[in-house]
């Protein structure tokens, strides 16, 4: 059963009636530009076609109920007074909270949730959940939808609520995603332009099986290098560096701070590539911009891990694929790979054989196609 009619199904059984409104948001993939998010640079991300769904209807006593169909597990909180708790409920409660800090009037329902995102893969379960609940919100309390003011919501509840110090791609793109498109985001003025997919072409997600467990800290640590690195060229982020300016100092910089430099620097040269290429429908392009990110953020960024380099490695050995890449943070999660359409069937299962034969895990490979963002669907 398809999560929408999942929660449509668990919806009419529960409260003895159809909902009044259906709710989904999508997860999503970044293709190129990692960690240039938090140095005010590009990235250039799509949406897929695994969503969060909530079946819900109004109510009038400015409280909310949601049952999660996945986790088995139901919570209960007033709009006026929100206190925080743990669990998959705060996003929920942090977008509520994030939408009247803004000065919203929000209307309370009931709702039922499920979705088809993997958790902790890497592909923005968070994201979708905040987005779905901003939609189920603005739906019933009569609040105009606007893509980048609900991202800018959703980035509040989860920075300043749940308390994860995320940057604004995420929630963007499942709020603004198109249909058939990435969307390269400049995450300083998050102006965001849609850029067609490829023709005959399609994007897997690689699950490594492997979950990140460094990632708190090494983030931490990658960050503050590249704020050193922007203190020593006098900017505000290295954004604000150009190519030939930190090719004329580099070596006045420690390796290591040079490494993550270059990083960042040539990483949004890409990414501004990737999206031309993109305008083009020039997937061999695309897919060798990939290929030198992941070279890239392995060796000059250092956060890859043995299982995504096998992963990626397994990709590139087929013919079918343009590029692969790992996406998001890093140390365990997904690569990505762009791949001839016809041949995908055919590219997972080897992908995967040769994976399992090299690691001995078991990934989990997606075949996925770019979805509109965070919509009402009835």
């Amino acid at each position: 059963m398809s999560p929408r009619d999942a929660v449509t199904t668990e919806f009419t059984r529960r409260f003895g009636s159809p909902p009044a409104v259906i709710v989904r948001a999508p997860g999503r993939v970044n293709l190129i530009g990692e960690h240039t998010d938090y140095n005010d640079g590009f990235v250039l991300p799509m949406t897929i076609d695994r969503a969060v769904w909530i079946a819900l209807r109004p109510t009038t006593d400015r409280t909310v109920s949601a049952i999660s169909i996945d986790l088995a597990a139901a919570i209960e909180f007033p709009l006026d007074r929100l206190a925080r708790g743990t669990g998959w409920g705060e996003y929920l409660k942090g977008v509520a909270w994030a939408l009247q800090a803004a000065g919203c009037a929000l209307t309370g329902w009931q709702g039922v949730l499920a979705g088809d995102v993997p958790i902790g893969a890497g592909l923005s379960s968070s994201a979708a959940l905040e987005m779905a609940a901003a939609r189920a919100f603005c739906a019933v309390s009569g609040i105009a939808w606007d893509a980048a003011a609900m991202a800018k919501i959703g980035q509040r509840a989860e920075n300043d609520w749940v308390g994860v110090n995320c940057g604004i791609m995420d929630q963007l793109i499942a709020a603004a995603g198109r249909r058939d498109h990435a969307l390269l985001i400049d995450c300083r003025s998050l102006d965001a332009q849609a850029v067609p997919l490829p023709p005959g072409t399609c994007v897997v997600v690689m699950d490594t099986a492997t979950r990140r467990g460094l990632v708190d800290s090494a983030y931490n640590e990658r960050r503050a290098q590249c704020e050193a690195a922007a203190r020593f060229f006098g900017v505000p982020a290295l954004r604000d560096v150009s190519l030939d300016q930190f090719h004329a100092r580099a070596s006045q910089l420690d390796a290591l701070t040079r490494r993550r430099a270059r990083h960042v620097l040539t990483e949004n040269d890409r990414t501004l590539k990737a999206a031309e290429a993109l305008r083009r429908g020039d997937a061999r392009d695309l897919g060798q911009l990939m290929i030198a990110s992941h070279a890239s953020l392995r060796d000059d960024f250092e956060v890859s891990s043995v299982e995504l380099n096998a992963l990626v490695e397994a990709a590139l050995r087929r013919p079918a694929c343009f590029g692969a890449r790992l996406t998001g943070a890093g140390f365990g999660g997904c690569a990505v790979a762009l791949v001839r359409a016809e041949a995908a069937a055919d590219f997972v299962i080897a992908v995967a054989a040769d994976y399992q034969a090299a690691t001995g895990r078991v990934p989990a490979l997606y075949v996925c196609r770019a979805t509109d963002g965070a919509a009402v669907m009835a």
